[in-house]
């Protein structure tokens, strides 16, 4: 069945070129890629603007009590988030990394913990800071392996709020249309997911600037 968002098979080999030369391409002094070059207010953000825009459309419109991330790395992402709940007036955001890196943002909004997320004791923590009553929306971004990112889903699913967000980042990985030879990964953790989770569906409308990190990735709680 077509769906809204589909592109014709012209336009999508386009699109997918656009993506592969975006991610392999390597410019400037340090020849390192693009998107590794990218920065959000001086720490760096491993993503494409196109997807740090839509999650300010999806923050705006659902407004979580928390956000809670796996893989802060360099807390670019995280600063961004906190700093779109200072525009939006609500939030906080939790970050979970392995490594406890010393240079990483600080906001009041901001907790910090160190571990693994595929470790539900941590899951548990993450989970002590949304409050009664209150909205949370989860993205995972740390170990992209298909055996790691089912089990963060199996873990972290439970607490996305209906009509909030579970976004699973990286699924352009494994041949999507990027870096052929990681093996399965986050887009097939997503298929196995939605097959036994009829409570999620992908909303591909986060995907209308043709380009994203996390195709088929920005799962809606419906019920």
């Amino acid at each position: 069945m077509a769906h809204e968002y589909d592109l014709s098979p012209g336009e999508r080999e386009i699109a997918n070129r656009f993506h592969q030369l975006y991610y392999d391409k390597r410019l400037g002094p340090d020849n390192h890629r693009i998107w590794e070059q990218t920065r959000w207010m001086g720490f760096p953000v491993l993503k494409t603007p196109a997807d740090l825009w839509t999650y300010q459309e999806m923050l705006f419109e659902t407004k979580p009590d928390l956000v809670i991330e796996t893989g802060t790395y360099a807390s670019g992402t995280t600063l961004f988030i906190a700093q779109m709940m200072d525009i939006i007036g609500k939030g906080t955001v939790v970050s979970i990394d392995l490594q406890p890196l010393s240079i990483r943002a600080q906001h009041k909004r901001i907790t910090y913990i160190t571990g693994s997320s595929a470790d539900s004791a941590i899951a548990q923590t993450a989970a002590t800071h949304l409050p009664q009553g209150g909205s949370c929306m989860v993205i995972l971004d740390s170990d992209h392996t298909q055996a790691h990112v089912s089990e963060e889903l199996r873990l972290f699913a439970p607490l996305v709020s209906v009509g909030h967000y579970l976004i699973v980042e990286d699924s352009n990985i494994n041949g999507h249309p990027v870096y052929p030879s990681f093996g399965p990964g986050p887009y097939e953790a997503i298929e196995s997911f939605l097959r036994e989770h009829s409570n999620f569906a992908s909303d591909r409308s986060r995907e209308k600037f043709l380009v994203s990190w996390n195709p088929n990735g920005y799962l809606r709680r419906t019920r």
